[in-house]
């Protein structure tokens, strides 16, 4: 610098470099930026078909349980009556049980969408994550 004077707009070449150079940077912040934005857009709509489909199933599932639980007071009492013996009573009750047991995991996973869907759309998650009986649902 003479008398206060930058004369490096003189050099020419490595003005050009330091503006290729800026926009350069410029461009990796955009294609990051839509990347950024890519991802979130995924994680949402994965979330909200997540959430979708386990509400779908929640009704056909919850059909299904009610449907055994008929079937299982029936076999109880057709044994009362002696029409039927006691197999086909825990055969009733097995199947009860599991189709209560496929409601409840689908409600979990019903549940964990929810949780995904909120995280997509606030984010992220802050704080620490849950101990003890709820880490069974994962």
């Amino acid at each position: 610098m003479f008398l206060g004077v930058d004369w490096s707009f003189l050099d020419v070449g490595r003005v050009r470099a330091r503006i290729a150079a800026s926009e350069a940077g410029a461009q990796v912040a955009l294609a990051q930026y839509q990347q950024s934005v890519l991802l979130a857009l995924e994680d949402t709509e994965n979330a909200l078909v997540g959430l979708a489909r386990t509400r779908t199933e929640d009704a056909h599932l919850a059909q299904a349980a009610e449907q055994r639980a008929r079937a299982e007071q029936l076999a109880q009492r057709r044994y009362r009556l002696g029409s039927v013996g006691l197999y086909e009573v825990l055969d009733a009750q097995r199947d009860l049980y599991a189709a209560q047991d496929a409601a409840a995991d689908n409600r979990a996973r019903g549940l964990r969408a929810a949780v995904a869907l909120y995280q997509a759309l606030a984010g992220g998650w802050e704080g620490q994550p849950p101990t003890g009986p709820m880490m069974a649902l994962q």
